[in-house]
C-alpha cells in the first residue's frame, strides 16, 4: 500500500482494495474524510487508467506554463535545448530573476510526466542563484 499526503489531499493506492477501504474507514471515523472516488486528478497531474495501466499527464499544468510566460500560441521548438549549446554566467544581468526562477521550478515538476527535458531542465536549474538573460531565453525555449 502507498499513501502519499500533501496538504490536505491524500491519495491511496494499492493492489489489494480491501486495504485501502479498510484504510479508508479508519481515516473517515478518525479525521471525517470526504472520499473523491476513482483518481482523475491530482497536484497538477491528470491520471486516466487504460487496459494497458495508468496514463499520467500533464497537459493541462504544461499549457498553463505556456499562457503565463506569454507562449501559448507559439510553434513549438524541435529539442528542449539548442544543440552544443554552453550555458555561462557570462552575459546581461535579468532585472527580475524571481521570474526565471518560477519558470524553472514549474519546468522541474514537468519533467515527473516529461523525461525528454529533463537534462534541459537541470542545466538550467544551475543558474536560478545568479540568472542571465541566455538562460531565461533557454528556459524560454524548453
Amino acid at each position: 500500500m502507498a499513501l502519499l499526503v500533501y496538504v490536505d489531499d491524500i491519495l491511496i493506492t494499492s493492489a489489494r482494495k480491501d486495504l485501502i477501504q479498510e484504510l479508508k474507514t479508519f481515516l473517515d471515523k478518525t479525521f471525517k474524510i470526504k472520499d473523491l472516488g476513482a483518481l482523475g486528478y491530482f497536484l497538477g497531474i491528470e491520471a486516466k487508467r487504460t487496459e494497458k495501466g495508468l496514463n499520467l499527464c500533464q497537459r493541462k499544468y504544461a499549457l498553463e506554463i505556456l499562457e503565463e510566460a506569454g507562449f501559448l500560441g507559439c510553434k513549438p521548438a524541435s529539442t528542449p535545448m539548442a544543440q552544443n549549446l554552453k550555458l555561462s554566467r557570462d552575459d546581461k544581468q535579468l532585472a527580475d530573476s524571481s521570474s526565471y526562477r518560477r519558470l524553472v521550478g514549474k519546468l522541474l515538476y514537468l519533467t515527473a510526466t516529461r523525461p525528454d527535458i529533463s537534462y534541459a531542465i537541470q542545466q538550467l536549474s544551475q543558474f536560478v542563484d545568479n540568472p542571465k538573460d541566455q538562460h531565461l531565453t533557454t528556459a524560454h525555449r524548453g
